[in-house]
């Protein structure tokens, strides 16, 4: 009956979704792309602008031709660096008092997912100031416009520059979970190559794994549109091409390029299909242990893929055929489950490990509860897991 009650809902969710406001930001793309932005921060009118990020983007230096155009164009700014991996509801109130303290008509969002979630907080609030985050958890909850926002992604990953989700970390009580409403896309976002070239192999690795379980969750998930098909099939060939590229020589211009274009794809993906347990199970981990959310999904993906079985034989056959893995002759069972070893196999090349490493069992029975509650009815998974079947999945992951 409880599967039931889930497909409903989402069958619900999804009729409803498709008389929401579904924008794209516009996009600047291209090498150096990030110089044009100081000149259409100023053609919007904005005098004043908050920029999130965090203190290893300021220490790199990366903002620093951002922040001369802004002065050249007569832009003020504030800067809020105190971003913490995982943000939490702290550095979003710490970032929204300094947005108002210096009267900022805009939000600049500059680093990985991290100031992209906190920035959209911060833009939450300003929409709303009546409600405080943990308020606005769930589904739908802001409905009001938020101020001009730009974002500019330094992974390749997360796809957080056309989302409609913020991920938040509530400290005291180590949970993490999503605020999901369309007002959270960016209205502009920023796809400049050379703002990656300098993460590290291992972020490269991860983020382009998260870019990955964003586009496979979307694609074998039930609440897809042609679009979205369209769009996690492209993500997909383009990781499998350029990721492994991207970690081995940061300074591959193609393969830098490649992967935001990915991201950037599988967020738009998954922001109308959704995600899955994937997802579920790894922000549980990131509540409790800080654990980086492209690793959690990363090591978790494989493991969730063999638990759909059958469920997803068809679309993971499809994706096997879209990159060149196994032999025409092959059924859809063994194309499925080459493709799973592919991804583990990337993984491994990558030096990804295969479990997670510092798992308490005390805390499993709650993260089996947060993780299904945040879940079901909500994503459009193939296969509705039940409480012993999570409880399952914990144990598989555990290193």
């Amino acid at each position: 009956m409880y599967k039931v009650y889930c497909r409903a809902y989402q069958q619900t969710y999804k009729v409803v979704s498709n008389f929401l406001s579904w924008r794209k930001p516009d996009l600047l793309e291209g090498e150096n792309s990030l110089l044009q932005l100081p000149s259409l921060v100023k053609s919007k009118n904005i005098q004043r602008v908050l920029i999130v990020t965090d203190q290893g983007i300021a220490a790199l230096g990366l903002m620093d031709p951002l922040l001369s155009g802004l002065v050249a164009e007569g832009v003020q700014y504030a800067i809020y660096d105190k971003t913490v991996p995982n943000p939490t509801i702290e550095n979003i109130e710490e970032a929204y008092a300094m947005y108002r303290a210096n009267h900022c008509q805009g939000i600049i969002a500059f680093g990985g997912g991290s100031p992209m979630d906190c920035a959209k907080g911060v833009g939450a609030r300003v929409a709303k100031p009546s409600m405080h985050i943990p308020q606005m958890k769930g589904q739908l909850k802001i409905r009001r416009e938020m101020p001009p926002f730009f974002a500019i992604p330094t992974t390749a990953g997360t796809g957080s520059e056309t989302t409609v989700v913020a991920v938040v970390s509530n400290n005291a009580t180590h949970e993490k979970y999503a605020v999901n409403d369309p007002v959270l896309i960016p209205h502009y976002a920023i796809l400049d190559p050379v703002l990656t070239v300098k993460l590290p192999p291992h972020i490269t690795a991860t983020t382009g794994m998260d870019a990955l379980t964003h586009a496979v969750e979307a694609y074998i998930g039930n609440s897809n549109t042609e679009e979205t098909r369209v769009c996690s099939r492209e993500a997909v060939t383009l990781i499998f091409n350029n990721l492994y590229k991207a970690y081995q020589d940061g300074t591959n211009m193609e393969a830098r390029t490649n992967m935001q274009k990915a991201s950037y794809l599988a967020g738009i993906a998954f922001t109308r299909a959704y995600v899955g347990y994937v997802h579920a199970i790894a922000h549980t981990l990131g509540g409790f242990y800080g654990v980086p959310h492209g690793l959690a999904n990363a090591i978790i993906l494989p493991y969730v893929l063999e638990f759909y079985g059958d469920s997803v034989y068809k679309q993971l056959a499809e994706l096997a055929d879209l990159v060149g893995i196994g032999e025409l002759s092959d059924g859809e069972e063994q194309k499925a489950k080459l493709f799973i070893e592919a991804i583990k196999k990337l993984n491994k090349d990558m030096d990804i490990p295969d479990k997670v490493s510092g798992i308490v069992n005390r805390d499993v029975p709650l993260m089996v509860k947060r993780a299904l509650k945040e879940a079901n009815p909500l994503y459009p998974v193939p296969k509705i897991m039940n409480k012993d079947e999570m409880f399952y999945m914990y144990q598989i992951i555990q290193a």
